[in-house]
């Protein structure tokens, strides 16, 4: 059964007409081996059609899609002699967040990060990428000993968001979750997040506060999901492609209102089709982070931390200052369009802020 999405299927149908073409054209027909040609040529003018014009609700899809990277791929790809860590030392393991030492780029680092499964079992084991508070927890206790050790932390994202379940929250959920944000705001060492799928609400956000929020081309980052949006404003799960519009959770919207830092590209046709060669170029552009950001002292790392989230909103007493407002949007809009622009021709897209 494919897992392609609906937007997709006439590209993924038409690369499996051109791999039955490959496997015959082996026999050295010429017939064959223009038909091939052409099809290949068809299949990425298509591929660049679909790419160019994804709405919100399509990207929802592919940061969804079943065969996109997860944290262990990158893991694999990235991060040399990886030592996995397990335990909050309070309850118990959560398979659903990945955590432990390795070598990114040279450097040690403490790699943490939320994991689905590729089937039905392996999901249930990893509770389809939802921590519970006791992964939460785990990732505190590591990040505190990052701290001691001064290692930098890399975070990989990509969850619906944190379960709800009663056991969850008689154990604190919420609880975990804060701790981690005000854990996360004060460490000293450098720290780098990367939303690589779903960035869903508060279960997202206990691994983001971050020096540099990175997202992929592709993934979301959200308070919630269209669906739950939608349940909640129209009344109707049915309206979640409306809700993905209105909710501003693209990475060149993200860009464009300060929540995120750098969109990193994806190659051609998505993360889903080529991970490694994504997983490089993340990697190289959390290797340039930490670069930079390991040349500010601990006490300016805090702090601009701090600071990077203070001015994602603002707010004023009195009369609403309209110049100002379109002012601002006309700012966002400039930054969303520059973004696309960038990642058009493959580069990444910055927001060109200080910190």
């Amino acid at each position: 059964m494919s897992v392609a999405p609906d937007f997709e299927r006439p590209l993924v149908d038409l690369e499996r007409r051109i791999e039955e073409l490959r496997r015959r054209a082996q026999d050295g027909d010429d017939e064959l081996t223009r038909e091939l040609s052409d099809l290949t040529a068809k299949a990425a003018k298509l591929q660049d059609r679909i790419y160019r014009s994804l709405t919100s609700w399509q990207t929802v899809q592919l940061a969804r899609h079943p065969r996109r990277p997860y944290t262990l791929d990158y893991i694999d790809t990235l991060v040399e002699d990886f030592v996995e860590l397990h335990g909050d030392r309070r309850f118990g393991e959560d398979a659903a967040i990945v955590a432990g030492f390795g070598r990114l780029g040279g450097r040690t680092v403490l790699v943490c990060g939320h994991q689905k499964g590729r089937n039905t079992a392996e999901n249930v084991r990893r509770n389809f990428g939802m921590p519970r508070p006791e992964g939460y927890r785990k990732a505190q206790r590591l990040m505190r000993l990052a701290e001691r050790f001064d290692r930098p932390v890399v975070t990989f994202i990509d969850t619906a968001g944190a379960y709800p379940g009663i056991g969850a929250e008689e154990r604190g959920q919420s609880e975990a979750i804060a701790t981690s944000l005000l854990e996360m705001a004060a460490l000293r060492v450098p720290v780098v997040a990367c939303v690589t799928g779903e960035g869903g609400s508060g279960g997202a956000l206990a691994l983001a506060v971050a020096d540099r929020v990175l997202i992929l081309q592709y993934a979301v980052y959200s308070v919630i999901s269209p669906e739950g949006c939608a349940t909640i404003l129209f009344r109707d799960a049915g309206r979640a492609e409306e809700a993905a519009e209105s909710l501003k959770i693209t990475a060149p919207h993200l860009l464009s209102l300060g929540v995120v830092d750098e969109v990193v590209p994806e190659p051609p046709g998505g993360a889903h089709r080529h991970p490694q060669v994504a997983a490089r170029v993340l990697g190289d552009t959390i290797g340039r982070a930490l670069d930079e950001l390991g040349r500010l002292s601990p006490e300016e790392r805090v702090r601009r931390r701090a600071e990077r989230f203070r001015r994602m909103a603002v707010f004023r007493d009195g009369e609403p200052d309209r110049k100002a407002d379109k002012d601002a949007a006309r700012r966002r809009q400039q930054i969303h369009d520059a973004a696309l622009e960038a990642l058009a021709r493959g580069e990444p897209a910055k927001a060109g802020r200080d910190g």
